[in-house]
Parts: structure tokens; sequence; C-alpha cells
């Protein structure tokens, strides 16, 4: 596999570990926090969340691209480059995954849920501009990108969750 086959294959890891990082991360603490759950229940929750979906999706990633590589190449044993997309996949998810959580950790639960969305969707924003400038392309298009449908991601788990504590 050539060099920028394995930049394509850690990047594409990169933007999709932040991006559900955030996503996944901020809809479920939203979608817990419009349900008025304590405080620290969202917390555990969200410490819990991201631990297992970093490892998750780091498993998933190293899957993927071993599966891809044996189908397009015939490889029958894992790369080194299968072992590097999962750990770029895992930090990326693990990292980003906190950026949601962490107004949860020193304010209170309706103050946290605000500031929680805000950095969310600003992250997804200023992801879409990195991707953009990496790749060449529009890059307030691919912000606004990024944000819209992250933010339709957060507003999913917003709804569920004042729809199921409603029940």
């Amino acid at each position: 596999m050539s060099r920028k086959a394995m930049r394509v294959s850690y990047f594409r890891n990169f933007i999709f570990g932040v991006e559900d990082g955030l996503v996944s991360t901020v809809g479920l603490l939203s979608g817990i926090a419009i349900a008025d759950v304590p405080s620290g229940t969202i917390l555990l929750t969200g410490i819990v969340l991201v631990f297992v979906e970093a490892f998750s999706m780091a498993a998933g990633s190293f899957l993927s691209e071993y599966s891809a590589e044996g189908y397009a190449e015939k490889v029958e044993e894992p790369t080194k480059r299968d072992f590097v997309a999962g750990t770029v996949m895992f930090f990326s998810y693990f990292i980003s995954g906190f950026i949601p959580l962490s107004p949860y950790m020193i304010m209170s639960t309706n103050d946290a849920l605000g500031l929680s969305v805000v950095l969310s969707v600003a992250t997804l924003f200023i992801l879409g501009v990195v991707g953009a400038k990496m790749s060449g392309t529009g890059i307030m298009r691919n912000g606004f990108r990024m944000a819209f449908v992250g933010g339709i991601a957060i507003t999913v788990g917003m709804i569920a969750g004042k729809f199921i504590s409603n029940l």
C-alpha cells in the first residue's frame, strides 16, 4: 500500500473518530440531561461511554482496515497500518469524547448542557475546516456541513431524551 493511501486511511480514521466522539457523546449526554437525571449519573454514563466507544471504534477500525486489505490485496495477517488506524481511531474518539463531557465536570447540569452543545458544534466546525484545508476543498462549506450534520445528530439525542423522559 502506498504512503498516500496510508495517510488517507489515518486521516479518515481521525475525522471519523473525532466526529463520532463528539456527536455520540453530546447526543447521549444531552438526551440524559434533558431527562433531568442527576449530574453524577450523567458523568458516570459519559465516562463509561467514552471509554467503551473509543475501544469499540478502534476495534472496528482495525477489523475493517484488515478486512479491506484482505479483500483488496489478499493479505492474511494484520499489518502495522491496521494497528495504527485503530490507534488513531481510539485516541481521536477518546480525546474528543471528553470535549462535550468536560462542562458536566465543572458546572451544574443546566449550565453544562448548553456549553456542551456549543463546544461540540464549534469543534465540529473546526474539524470540517481542518479537513477541508488538508483535502483542498471548500473551507467554510465543509466547516458548516460538519457542524450542521453533527447538529442534527445532537438534536436527535435531545429529542429522544425529552420524549423518553415524558413516558
